[in-house]
């Protein structure tokens, strides 16, 4: 069946369950996984925000911010995985679109599922904000599983 599940984590709450869920049904399958989290570049944040020019960052800090954010995120999943007895290793990649990203990063790594959480946003929301997981089933060639993350009230 599934040999290698790719969890992709955005660090947030949601995206932590998503994975716990994931390292979950990996360890009811035998299969490994790879935590992964997808940094924008650099230029990402003069195009869209200015919030370099706002805050003066250059980009050698702003590289080694997001290095040190990846690995707090991924350590997090690679922990809840060995403790689970599951084998596990992380990547961190950099792309201007996220779910491009993610799916590149399936390709390379002979991933043959992804395993991400959706928030389950809906009309305005979801239009505003998009969804990195609805662009990941477009463009995705191996199997994705999608699971729905619960916001706690």
């Amino acid at each position: 069946m599934f040999k290698k599940i790719l969890l992709p984590t955005d660090g947030s709450p949601l995206s932590a369950q998503a994975a716990n869920a994931g390292v979950t049904f990996a360890r009811s399958i035998g299969a490994e996984v790879v935590a992964l989290h997808v940094t924008q570049p650099f230029a990402a944040t003069i195009g869209f925000d200015g919030m370099a020019a706002a805050y003066a960052i250059t980009d050698e800090a702003y590289e080694e911010a997001s290095a040190d954010q990846a690995k707090r995120f991924l350590t997090g999943v690679i922990d809840r995985a060995h403790t689970a007895g599951v084998t596990a290793t992380s990547l961190t990649v950099s792309n201007f679109n996220v779910a491009d990203g993610i799916v590149q990063a399936a390709e390379e790594t002979g991933a043959d599922l992804i395993f991400i959480g959706s928030h389950g946003r809906s009309g305005l929301s979801r239009l505003l904000l998009g969804s990195v997981t609805a662009k990941v089933l477009s463009l995705a060639t191996i199997g994705v599983l999608v699971y729905r993350v619960r916001e706690e009230k």
